[in-house]
């Protein structure tokens, strides 16, 4: 069914990863971008947020390090987990129970000892990513909502889910098209010649599938 040498179009391309999935459950899309980039150089270690127009499919656990007022505005927007003294409690004892650790700039540097627990995590609060904010509703909504941060790997590869196969192609194509900008738009100015080497598709336990963008 899959061309092994065929670049597809996007929307062929997420088609044929539809159709090709073949597991019990409903597996997770992927997009992965091969970039000519070196990583290991501040100015090209590419790294961003996206907004997926269809959302991730997945339940977000979102935490907020917040006090009185801010952590009952979390409550309220959807934040499983809220508060202070308690949050650093959780911490101590290395529960990470969570997906995304929101908080403001004027608590950051209360959790700045926690950074070896946090950091290889990837739940260290950063402003480039939103999480360091004054508009916690705002930010625990897009976190759930469909907000996605990604960032290169070692290997100079970008890799990450745009939904499940049970969205259906038009939605799983809006989400790839809004990954594909952003990863465009990120671009570092220090690159030359060729940015994106490939793009390849692929599902849970599924092929890859060469993909135009």
């Amino acid at each position: 069914m899959i061309e092994k040498d065929k670049v597809y179009e996007l929307a062929e391309a997420i088609e044929l990863a539809i159709k090709t999935s073949l597991v019990k459950f409903d597996a997770s899309v992927e997009i992965h971008f091969n970039l000519n980039v070196d990583p290991k150089m501040a100015d090209q270690n590419v790294r961003d947020i996206v907004n997926l127009p269809s959302g991730t499919g997945k339940t977000v656990r979102v935490a907020v390090f917040a006090e009185e007022e801010e952590a009952k505005i979390a409550k309220e927007a959807g934040a499983v987990i809220t508060g202070s003294d308690a949050l650093l409690a959780k911490l101590d004892h290395g529960e990470l129970d969570f997906d995304i650790l929101i908080t403001t700039s004027s608590l950051m540097p209360r959790l700045g000892k926690y950074a070896k627990i946090l950091g290889p995590k990837g739940l260290m609060p950063n402003p480039k990513s939103g999480t360091i904010t004054a508009d916690i509703a705002g930010a625990v909504k897009a976190a759930k909502t469909g907000k996605v941060e990604y960032r290169v790997d070692q290997a100079g590869i970008v890799h990450l889910a745009i939904g499940k196969v049970s969205f259906g192609k038009d939605k799983l194509v809006a989400n790839a098209e809004a990954v594909v900008a952003s990863v465009k738009t990120a671009k570092p100015a220090s690159v030359k010649g060729a940015y994106i080497d490939s793009v390849y598709l692929s599902t849970s336990m599924g092929p890859s599938i060469r993909t135009a963008v």
